[in-house]
């Protein structure tokens, strides 16, 4: 099996977790902040250009979406010679038709799904975000949901870790989904599947309107955690709530960052978020890389 590379653009070193194996302790040394930023997000003409932005602000992840199999090649060429590594692939076109109630469409994704974690290795990535279901996706109830996910995920868990990838569970805010909202749902998934090939990723945006604290949810996820998406509360870059509602405090992630520290997180935290309007992104985002520099620092501060 491929063994995953892990990005040393910081003080990080290898992962938690031993893919051809079982769930490692985990690692007797801090959290690092090593942030990204999803591709769509950042500015540039090309491929190339966008991580030369994201580099230059001292990023290290790039998360990719949909399917970018047939771009492979054009992928670690822009990637060649840079820190920059392949974070995740945020992967949406069939997450409805795994829990279809037809087998057809299930089977096709299902299939897809496994595709999409054969590219992930290829690109050495973390794993590929799974969203089960989206609202309007299914009309089954959250006991049924969990049957289906019970039946097909320790085949597909089994062949992520085979590849070198695995699959990772992000629970969404209410008004996006009424199945998985919370990082402790996600848990249990985990747990019960109880698979190398299966972890959970946490969203700053859908915590602050779902988690009654982001740092008692990271905790609870810590052994399943492999991925982070950064967003304020009005899903625009972080620091930039007040621009908005000025009335009302930023979106802090103090908290979260804190408990990140505290249990080892060595993996990547990447924007998934909007510019405010009238904002130039090649100002906005390495200033939302600052203000986020400037709440770890906050975190790592004696209580």
């Amino acid at each position: 099996m491929k063994r995953r590379h892990f990005l040393q653009c910081s003080l990080s070193a290898a992962g938690t977790v031993a893919l051809s194996g079982k769930v490692l302790a985990a690692p007797k040394k801090p959290g690092v902040l090593k942030l990204g930023s999803q591709e769509g997000r950042l500015p540039g003409a090309t491929l190339k250009e966008k991580v030369a932005n994201l580099e230059k602000w001292g990023g290290c992840g790039l998360e990719l979406g949909g399917d970018p199999s047939g771009r492979i090649a054009e992928i670690k060429e822009a990637l060649q010679g840079t820190a920059v590594r392949v974070s995740a692939l945020c992967w949406g076109a069939c997450n409805g038709d795994l829990v279809s109630m037809d087998l057809g469409k299930r089977k096709a994704g299902i299939e897809a799904l496994k595709k999409a974690l054969g590219t992930a290795a290829a690109l050495e990535s973390t794993g590929v975000i799974f969203v089960p279901c989206f609202h309007k996706q299914s009309e089954l109830a959250p006991g049924e949901l969990d049957k289906i996910l019970w039946d097909i995920l320790p085949a597909i868990a089994e062949h992520a870790q085979k590849a070198g990838s695995r699959v990772l569970l992000e629970p969404l805010n209410k008004a996006e989904t009424f199945y998985l909202n919370r990082i402790d749902q996600a848990v249990a998934i985990c747990r019960k599947i109880d698979s190398p090939g299966l972890g959970l990723m946490g969203d700053f945006y859908h915590m602050g309107r779902e988690e009654k604290s982001d740092a008692e949810a990271f905790t609870a996820g810590a052994r399943w955690l492999w991925h982070i998406h950064l967003a304020g509360r009005i899903r625009w870059l972080p620091g930039q709530d007040q621009l908005k509602e000025p009335d009302q405090p930023e979106r802090s992630f103090v908290d979260g960052f804190r408990a990140l520290h505290k249990i080892g997180y060595q993996e990547y935290c990447s924007l998934e978020c909007g510019v405010a309007p009238g904002k130039d992104p090649l100002v906005a985002i390495p200033a939302a890389f600052e203000f986020l520099r400037g709440q770890w620092a906050e975190a790592l501060k004696p209580a």
